[in-house]
């Protein structure tokens, strides 16, 4: 079975929202999602929409071969590719566990597989902002002090029984597209007349440090299965 689906941006973003929507519902209570772009684009959240040059700095986007998609989460313009592969863990907390012990675990329980993934390659992974990364946070996935995964959340709280659920995503920039992927991300912030801009050298693709990074997604799989269960989430199919 092949473990990474290949959607469009706007499929795959779908794709997350469904899963939240089944958790939200309580027609799941867990899920983990692999999927890789089929075309690439521009996704932010969708509060830079209302920028004043955000028309301009979409057809800019647009005619360099990347169009802009809007995602509900915060953050920054991200690049989205078949260079990346998106991780998307689905759960929900029980009632008691207050907001920032839920965001922590929830961060935890996303990076902590990545590490252990990364280091059964022979590599030695960190957590921490990265200077010039698009999209940066102090739970990026690093490699020698450069960004390889950005992660983010977003919560519900279901009606039916209070627990709160969680979407933690991470994108793994998996093979080099480094320079393209920030060239875009400071047009659109020189088209809106933001100062922020962001280096190439600030990222890392893994098949710069691993060879052949498609085929370890299955292993990527086995960490979270076991490090989940080991807290107590089962995985629903």
């Amino acid at each position: 079975m092949n473990r990474v689906q290949r959607l469009t941006v706007d499929d795959g973003l779908d794709a997350e929202r469904a899963l939240l929507d089944e958790a939200f519902c309580a027609t799941r209570d867990s899920g983990l999602l692999f999927w890789q772009p089929l075309r690439q684009a521009l996704v932010m959240p969708r509060r830079l929409s209302r920028l004043d040059g955000f028309a301009e700095a979409e057809r800019a986007c647009a005619e360099l071969g990347w169009p802009v998609a809007l995602r509900d989460t915060g953050g920054e313009p991200v690049p989205q590719s078949p260079a990346v592969l998106n991780v998307a863990l689905v759960y929900a907390v029980p009632v008691a566990d207050n907001e920032q012990t839920r965001i922590e675990t929830a961060y935890q329980r996303l990076c902590q597989p990545l590490c252990d993934w990364l280091a059964a390659l022979g590599l030695e992974p960190g957590l921490g902002e990265v200077e010039g990364a698009f999209c940066d946070g102090r739970y990026n996935v690093n490699l020698g002090g450069r960004k390889l995964v950005g992660t983010a959340q977003r919560w519900r709280r279901r009606p039916s029984d209070g627990r709160y659920v969680v979407l933690a995503h991470g994108a793994i920039l998996m093979d080099n597209q480094r320079e393209p992927m920030v060239d875009v991300v400071n047009v659109f912030y020189q088209r809106c007349g933001l100062g922020m801009r962001c280096r190439a050298q600030a990222h890392v693709a893994l098949e710069e440090r691993h060879e052949r990074p498609w085929l370890q997604v299955e292993a990527l799989a086995g960490q979270f299965q076991r490090h989940l269960l080991a807290e107590g989430v089962v995985l629903d199919a």
